[in-house]
């Protein structure tokens, strides 16, 4: 059961300005390195806004996720806007969002982590271990299988499920190796990724209660990392 959510009262709220994401749109119509160059003041500014954010957002998850490290700067955070476009036959040199990314070993670590979305028309909040490596998928499996009522009662609590949903995009045809076709949780154990979304409407982040939505956010979706963590450590 997850824990009554105790509303947090923000004396400077911090929200996204809504250039930011015009400045993205912009980017996502004109995605060459010209253009870049002469916008680069914008970039600049609109990167800053998000570093701001994510300065108070990083308070708020130390007091939800007693496990986070503490003092990373907002920057170790925000992922890079520039594409690695050595071996993509894609090569636009930029990405059209602001990706924010929290976990515990950092930005370049495969573990379950906590990420937020900022691109016009698809900003989200997910939460969860994308694309983990064979062992660890096979021990999150074997975690789910053990504990199917912890995991059931997680992923069916109302906290979660008034905001979350498991993202089903990336599944098995078949059921996994060991696992019977009729298992109660067979749709999850089928998953190559455990993540949940919270989809977050554009206009939401320019509000001033964008950073208590994103609190409410890691308290809800705190006892389902808690149990991935657990899974992989095992």
């Amino acid at each position: 059961m997850v824990p009554q959510i105790q509303r947090t009262t923000y004396e400077q709220p911090i929200m996204i300005r809504p250039e930011t994401l015009n400045f993205l749109k912009e980017l996502s119509e004109n995605n060459d390195r010209n253009w870049f160059a002469a916008h680069k003041d914008r970039y600049e500014t609109a990167k800053a806004d998000v570093l701001e954010f994510i300065t108070a957002l990083i308070p708020i998850l130390e007091s939800v996720d007693p496990a986070f490290p503490k003092g990373n700067p907002a920057k170790k955070h925000l992922l890079r806007i520039y594409r690695d476009i050595r071996f993509s036959k894609d090569k636009r040199p930029y990405k059209n969002n602001f990706g924010i990314y929290f976990s515990l070993i950092g930005r370049n670590g495969n573990e379950p982590g906590y990420y937020i979305n900022l691109a016009p028309g698809n900003c989200f909040f997910a939460a969860g271990y994308w694309m983990p490596g064979a062992e660890d998928l096979k021990k999150i499996r074997e975690e789910i299988d053990y504990n199917q009522d912890e995991f059931s009662a997680i992923i069916n609590d109302e906290a979660f499920t008034s905001i979350f949903k498991l993202d089903k995009t990336d599944t098995l045809k078949k059921a996994p190796k060991g696992y019977p076709i009729d298992h109660p949780l067979i749709e999850v154990l089928k998953l190559k990724s455990l993540t949940a979304i919270y989809p977050i409407a554009d206009k939401a982040f320019f509000k001033a209660d964008i950073t208590e939505k994103i609190h409410d956010a890691f308290r809800q979706i705190y006892p389902f990392m808690l149990f991935l963590r657990t899974a992989v450590a095992s």
